[in-house]
């Protein structure tokens, strides 16, 4: 549209001397059209080479430089950084969790594992993998315990022989298992184990000295085996195990489920429908034992269920406890809500939405 304004005015002044300035006028006009359609090649100059050197300098600039790309809201667009989401923890800080992750759920540790986070005090029971070149005293010196502490856990004696990759007991003191069984009575363990009743009570945090129940795992600081000569078998050893039908127990959460960590210490698995909140059932018929609720040295919120056959159920990491201490429940009874969030109230020592399943006095079911 320019050219042709330019060419009718050109054929208009063409061969007229009425203006002297006419034709300076019409040269003016086309160079300014020239130069206004012309690319911007045309009138630039050579463009500057970049070395190797200046990228390398320009780089090192780039990487001390703040950022200034902002986050996205809404989906991810390939041009930008993706915002981490947040956890509301306790109504009172928020945690960061990057996306997207994938979360084991698992518990490492004991029926009642974990660290006391409160406190500091290690209070975790683990079971250690046995390396190439361990001895039963160098295992003992790497948990600041006792060599007897050791091989009381285990059932063990210095004779005994261990291999690489064999898993071992570790208790968090010097000191040995008690698996409480009908009839004890807190008094009498301390006695037996010369160890004093209030360290007892302290250790496991234990609200008195009839806060035990059936299937209970205590740990006795600085308690000494009496000799098999002076205790009844009842106080050595973890219960023996009731056979029980392939049909006694079911499992504690609606199917399907999944199981995140097979057989760990104690007789325990770990089962999860990957949320947070999905019901738990009592796994068979039985009585309410405890009901505990906060830390409780890494289980969380947790439920014990006495079965008419002598065997106890736990059930740990829980969101809601919907039962209370001394009801009896039926096969498949929901008890509680599925917990284990990490930074939830009532999570313990745990890495996902799952539930620490185990049992006392008979074979766990669901390690097949």
């Amino acid at each position: 549209m320019f050219k042709e304004k330019i060419r009718k005015f050109c054929k208009k002044i063409k061969g007229s001397k009425k203006d002297p300035f006419l034709y300076l006028r019409a040269i003016t006009v086309i160079l300014l059209g020239v130069l206004f359609l012309a690319p911007s090649s045309f009138y630039s100059k050579e463009q500057p080479t970049i070395t190797i050197e200046k990228l390398v300098s320009l780089a090192s600039n780039q990487e001390n430089q703040p950022q200034t790309a902002e986050m996205c809201v809404g989906p991810v667009q390939s041009s930008c950084l993706e915002s981490p989401e947040y956890y509301l923890v306790q109504q009172s800080g928020l945690l960061g969790l990057s996306p997207p992750t994938t979360l084991t759920s698992q518990t490492l540790g004991s029926l009642v594992g974990g660290i006391e986070e409160e406190s500091g005090t290690n209070k975790e029971i683990i079971e250690y993998l046995v390396e190439s070149g361990d001895s039963f005293l160098s295992i003992a010196n790497k948990f600041n315990i006792s060599l007897e502490t050791l091989l009381w856990a285990n059932d063990l004696n210095k004779n005994s022989k261990i291999k690489a990759g064999q898993g071992l007991i570790v208790l968090p003191v010097s000191g040995l298992i008690h698996y409480v069984k009908t009839g004890d009575i807190l008094g009498e363990i301390a006695k037996k184990y010369k160890t004093d009743i209030d360290e007892i009570i302290s250790f496991n945090e234990l609200s008195g000295e009839k806060d035990i129940y059936v299937g209970d795992i205590l740990v006795i600081p600085n308690g000494v085996m009496p000799s098999p000569s002076s205790v009844s078998p009842k106080y050595v050893g973890a219960p023996a195990e009731v056979p029980v039908a392939n049909s006694y127990f079911i499992p504690p959460l609606p199917t399907p489920y999944m199981i995140t960590q097979g057989l760990h210490w104690y007789n325990a698995v770990d089962l999860t429908r990957g949320k947070c909140g999905d019901p738990i059932y009592a796994a068979a018929q039985g009585t309410v034992q405890k009901v505990k609720y906060g830390w409780n040295m890494g289980g969380g919120n947790y439920i014990t269920i006495l079965h008419p056959n002598g065997v106890v159920t736990y059930y740990g990491h829980l969101q809601t406890i919907l039962v209370v201490s001394g009801q009896a429940v039926s096969q498949g009874e929901m008890i509680a809500l599925m917990g284990g969030q990490p930074g939830t109230t009532g999570a313990g020592r745990s890495t996902g939405c799952h539930v620490h399943f185990g049992v006392t006095g008979a074979t766990n079911p669901f390690t097949k």
